[in-house]
């Protein structure tokens, strides 16, 4: 059984973790290109943690414009073996109002100019997305929302758009029809990422909106979600803080093979496998390229 390390993927907003201990910003080198920023490696009663800012410091970089595959390869490198990510998203159900938590456990991906997976010509995979979120995880995550009182609710689909821009009133319909509970820009490719890379995820979906179906409410405008933001911040910072003193400090094996995926997916025989796709995949799948 290997030792938990904690990681944190923070979205819009969520920029730093306070009341952590030793903190120091990395630079962490990936084959895939720039990760969105350095990680911040620190301890929280003695659980090694790392953190990156998702559209970096200083919200640079755009969803599209994101490297997903540098930053989940960068924070595999890291030793993440949990990895949380914190998500501005907005709501397509009347019950989650600005300020609910939603622990997505489906996606539906609607983005189209990202690269999504770290596999391809000269070593092609599939791994299975049947249930992108890892169970274990999940729960922990309830369960720190539930001890700081944060209204979250488990279980839902999230849209996970292009953008930038926000959506049509006839988008927001149509994903609304689909069944969709919270639409976003970011959660894809990412969770597909971090499944070929081996690493348990599960996405905090934080509620800033209504997107643009609600009566009441049918304009997004940056302006009060960055209000809303603000609130949800200091919520999801008092819960990474308490999940993390009640985290397992032993890694457990995923219960859906989360972390063994690739055990089961890599279709190209060694003798056809591309030398130069291999050595760039040595820490997302170097377990099982040997």
């Amino acid at each position: 059984m290997s030792k938990s390390v904690l990681g944190i993927v923070g979205g819009s907003g969520f920029y730093n973790l306070p009341g952590i201990e030793n903190p120091h910003w990395e630079k962490v080198s990936s084959p895939w290109g720039e990760p969105s920023d350095e990680i911040l490696f620190a301890e929280l009663d003695g659980l090694p943690l790392r953190f990156l800012p998702r559209h970096g410091r200083g919200h640079r970089l755009s969803p599209t414009h994101i490297n997903f595959r540098a930053n989940i390869d960068a924070l595999k490198r890291a030793g993440v073996t949990d990895l949380v990510s914190i998500s501005a998203c907005g709501s397509l159900k009347d019950q989650y109002a600005p300020g609910h938590f939603v622990l997505v456990d489906q996606f539906i991906d609607r983005t189209f100019a990202r690269e999504k997976s770290f596999f391809g010509q000269g070593c092609v995979a599939h791994v299975s997305m049947a249930h992108p979120v890892s169970p274990l995880l999940v729960e922990a995550v309830a369960q720190a929302a539930q001890a700081e009182s944060i209204e979250t609710t488990t279980g839902g689909t999230y849209l996970a758009m292009e953008g930038p821009q926000f959506s049509t009133r006839a988008e927001s319909f149509l994903y609304r029809s689909w069944g969709c509970d919270v639409i976003g820009m970011t959660n894809m490719p990412e969770a597909k990422l971090a499944r070929e890379a081996e690493i348990c995820y599960a996405t905090v979906a934080m509620v800033t909106d209504y997107d643009c179906w609600h009566d009441e409410h049918a304009h997004v405008d940056v302006a009060s979600i960055i209000a809303v933001m603000k609130d949800n911040t200091e919520k999801a910072q008092r819960l990474v803080d308490r999940l993390a003193k009640n985290f397992p400090r032993e890694h457990h094996a995923c219960p859906i093979g989360s972390d063994r995926v690739l055990d089961v997916a890599i279709i190209t025989p060694p003798e056809a496998r591309d030398r130069a796709i291999v050595q760039k995949l040595d820490a997302v799948a170097g377990r099982v390229l040997g």
